[in-house]
């Protein structure tokens, strides 16, 4: 189980940009699959992003494709969430989570497969 730190939360205007960040504390990721989710309060937490680190392949839920980009440091060291062109809607707690093996793609999505979790932060996106 490895233990995640995410950084980069804050207060941004509708149309914005965010970039948070999520490392692994004192170790890299191996070659396994870090993804993103997201939680308004009251709601379940859902899948925002997914990278699979071996090959790099990337996975985006249907409302973030093509604003949000889930990338990686050379190092395998730190996983970044690129949010452009935020909406009030993307409002919510972050958490990234990692697990020690490359997930098929239909597995990506359900949080049980993670085993390492971030503490979340926090994004709004308001006027």
């Amino acid at each position: 189980q490895v233990q995640l730190v995410e950084s980069g939360g804050g207060l941004v205007q509708p149309g914005g940009s965010l970039r948070l960040s999520c490392g692994a504390s004192g170790r890299t990721f191996s070659s396994g699959t870090v993804a993103w989710f997201r939680q308004v309060l009251g709601k379940e937490r859902e899948f925002v992003s997914a990278i699979r680190l071996s090959e790099g392949s990337t996975h985006y839920a249907d409302v973030v494709r093509g604003r949000f980009t889930i990338s990686k440091n050379s190092a395998k060291t730190t996983v970044f969430l690129q949010m452009n062109s935020l909406k009030p809607e993307d409002t919510a707690v972050y958490y990234c989570a990692a697990v020690n093996s490359r997930l098929i793609v239909s597995r990506l999505r359900d949080e049980e497969n993670y085993d390492g979790w971030g503490q979340g932060t926090q994004v709004t996106v308001s006027s």
